[in-house]
């Protein structure tokens, strides 16, 4: 059972509670116009270029020393995973545990389920971070094994979903609804896209979204950044970037998602 990886990244504190493991997976099914990671959209390994470092050295077959091309993408097997995982089991406390993240990793549902399931086996807890849209069967393979469920939900009307992110948005609630009826503690998120779905009358459609969901621990709101412009330029790809939301626009927002009665963070904003 192998999935291509592009970074295992140790002890990280923003995908879930406590002191996290995070696993990105390379490849996934959305192309969100604002997208961070654009290195794990293809499922094959590629490889960076960054013109401003290259020193000419013309050992590229080597590897490359100055760091301009940087390998992105390496295939492993879960018990590999494993063996960097349990290496900070002592970090991870009541709260921590293993993130699977990407690209999208319930597009390798069996793997998921298989990973999650050594990592108990260790008694590691673990969560997935999932976009939702890939087939029924797919996403629930995939969260079988996990204790907690970090997913989208980045748009209250479908057409502009579609537009800005490949797929239209009724499938994604549905499987969201589905997770939640099988009892999964769930953290919804909204990426904050001005220009896109920054106003709050789409946060207040999604939040009321939100708090129809048995089993949501909180709604949240995660600022847009231009990360993955570099990153999608050092592959050849072109990059669209939108503006950084404000501070007071992302206070905004979130009292007008508090209004659903239910609990939102957004950015520093914790109550």
């Amino acid at each position: 059972m192998t999935a291509v990886i592009t970074d295992i990244q140790r002890f990280s504190v923003h995908d879930g509670p406590g002191i996290r493991t995070t696993v990105f997976t390379k490849g996934c099914n959305l192309h969100c116009a604002w997208c961070h990671n654009p290195e794990t959209l293809s499922f094959e390994p590629e490889t960076l270029f960054y013109p401003e470092k290259c020193i000419l050295c013309g050992l590229c077959k080597d590897g490359c020393y100055a760091g301009a091309r940087v390998p992105c993408g390496k295939e492993m097997t879960v018990e590999e995973i494993l063996s960097v995982v349990a290496e900070d089991k002592a970090y991870y406390g009541n709260e921590g545990g293993v993130t699977l993240s990407g690209g999208e990793p319930t597009c390798r549902p069996a793997f998921a389920k298989a990973l999650f399931a050594k990592c108990h086996e260790e008694g590691i807890r673990t969560a997935i971070e999932t976009n939702m849209s890939t087939s029924r069967e797919a996403v629930l393979q995939a969260v079988e094994e996990a204790d907690l469920v970090m997913c989208d939900c980045k748009d209250a009307e479908s057409a502009r979903h579609e537009e800005f992110v490949g797929v239209p948005l009724e499938g994604i609630r549905e499987n969201i609804r589905a997770v939640s009826s099988l009892g999964k503690p769930l953290i919804l998120r909204t990426p904050v896209i001005p220009g896109v779905n920054a106003d709050e009358k789409t946060i207040r459609a999604i939040a009321g979204f939100a708090s129809s969901l048995p089993t949501l621990l909180y709604y949240e709101l995660l600022p847009y950044h231009p990360l993955g412009v570099s990153k999608a330029e050092a592959l050849g790809k072109e990059a669209r970037q939108f503006e950084k939301p404000s501070k007071e626009l992302m206070e905004s927002l979130a009292a007008a998602a508090r209004e659903a009665g239910i609990p939102v963070r957004a950015a520093n904003i914790t109550k």
